[in-house]
């Protein structure tokens, strides 16, 4: 069952556990960037394991857009990239996608060696607090690009060959770290990328480059340096399982006192998020295909948490969490350090019944450069409460499926708007919960 825009409303029957097997495929933060990576190929390139999400679908049309062909390959979940023939594409189809993403900065490195110019339209994504794109064209200025800002987006040209720099960033920004090795791999001379962000998704793009005929090297201090090369063709490649998911539904498991089989879901990328989830007082079993979850009895623990870059405790996988820390017996502190607003979503859980303060200051071992800028960024969970269903409106992608899980776990019916967004990361998470056991319905359209 898709969801689209239209169809924005899912009526949520909470108080039944969640039970069976999922399937996680492809890593939202990775795939879609490995499609623009073949932006940069002279021949095509093969990805595997590709999740139907609308990120995906944003970034194919992006692709076709300017000439490459995207087809489906012999496997499914494969895609087959050809961009031979790449060619400037109509300002206006491109702003079409303007706000539906934040993926067109991404484009920029590749269509100024491709064509040399770039347009990219307005951005979306989550409002879960700054996420600057004054650093994506800092960044390129750097490599000798010229920016000029319009009324519908911004223009972009290479007047000659884009050339290697030193980069120093003052925060591991994921995005920043992706833009300067699409845009480095071919730019003339060496790289140094410094306080790089090195989370798995990071390394599986640069394994995708180095297929490609890129030379990228990862130094222990968060350094990576590319040398630039004349040409790069395609590559064959599978991408790896989507971490971020596979951890929403191992929470949705914990809060709803179910049991969750996640095919797919792989212990390395997730070690810190195991250990924690072993420390609430979560099950989990590891095996050669998944993980399986579960919530094996008794009282969950109360924890103190802080989200960091990786490998730290990532921020994506720290809503999903709180929702089942409100069942935990105690106070649990949780001090987010990546995105300033990212707590909003919690206010929605007190309407529910849960007991959550917010406070400006930094609660946990470390400071954060938000601790003295009046943002509420930590949080204080005193539990367990039982959590009452409720009218919720979806914030952003994880605190939207944070929202489907509290509506899970609680007693009574909860009506979820604008569950479309969350179809920008999970694939077919109708048909998952559906599989779970879960009792949600369309209105005038039963699910499950």
């Amino acid at each position: 069952m898709t969801v689209n825009g239209a169809e924005d409303v899912l009526l949520v029957h909470g108080g039944t556990p969640l039970e069976g097997e999922i399937r996680v495929r492809g890593a939202k933060n990775l795939v879609p960037k490995a499609m623009v990576a073949a932006l940069l190929g002279s021949e095509p390139s093969r990805l595997g394991n590709v999740p139907d999400i609308r990120d995906v679908r944003v970034v194919r049309g992006l692709l076709q857009l300017h000439g490459v062909t995207v087809r489906p390959g012999d496997e499914p979940g494969e895609l087959v990239l050809d961009p031979t023939r790449v060619e400037s594409a109509n300002v206006a189809d491109i702003d079409a996608h303007a706000g539906s993403s934040r993926i067109p900065i991404l484009f920029c490195g590749p269509l100024l060696h491709r064509l040399g110019h770039a347009f990219i339209p307005g951005l979306g994504g989550c409002d879960i607090g700054g996420r600057p794109i004054d650093f994506h064209f800092d960044v390129l200025r750097q490599f000798g690009a010229t920016i000029e800002k319009r009324a519908d987006g911004q223009y972009l040209e290479a007047p000659q060959r884009l050339r290697g720099t030193k980069i120093k960033l003052p925060y591991p920004s994921v995005g920043t770290t992706e833009q300067v090795l699409l845009t480095a791999v071919l730019a003339e001379g060496v790289t140094e990328l410094s306080n790089a962000a090195v989370e798995p998704e990071i390394e599986d793009l640069i394994c995708v480059l180095q297929k490609m005929g890129a030379i990228i090297a990862m130094d222990t201090d968060r350094t990576i340096r590319i040398t630039g090369v004349d040409t790069l063709g395609g590559y064959n490649h599978r991408a790896l399982p989507d971490r971020l998911e596979a951890a929403s539904w191992a929470s949705a498991a914990l809060a709803t006192e179910g049991n969750i089989y996640v095919r797919g879901a792989q212990q390395r990328s997730m070690m810190t998020f195991l250990n924690t989830y072993r420390k609430v007082g979560g099950a989990f079993e590891i095996d050669d295909k998944g993980i399986r979850f579960w919530h094996p009895g008794g009282q969950l623990k109360s924890i103190a948490l802080e989200t960091d870059v990786h490998p730290g405790f990532q921020t994506d996988w720290q809503q999903p969490l709180v929702v089942a820390l409100t069942q935990a017996t105690g106070l649990s502190i949780v001090h987010e350090t990546v995105y300033e607003s990212r707590l909003g979503f919690t206010s929605a859980l007190n309407q529910m019944g849960a007991h959550i303060q917010l406070y400006r200051e930094c609660l946990g071992g470390s400071h954060c450069r938000f601790g003295q800028r009046n943002f509420l960024h930590s949080a204080v969970v005193s539990g367990p409460t039982r959590l009452q269903g409720a009218d919720l409106v979806i914030p952003d992608l994880r605190g939207g499926f944070s929202y489907l899980i509290a509506a899970l776990a609680a007693q009574g019916t909860s009506r979820v708007h604008g569950i479309g967004l969350i179809n920008r990361g999970y694939e077919n998470f109708m048909d998952k919960l559906v599989e779970l056991g879960a009792k949600v319905e369309l209105p005038g359209k039963a699910l499950g």
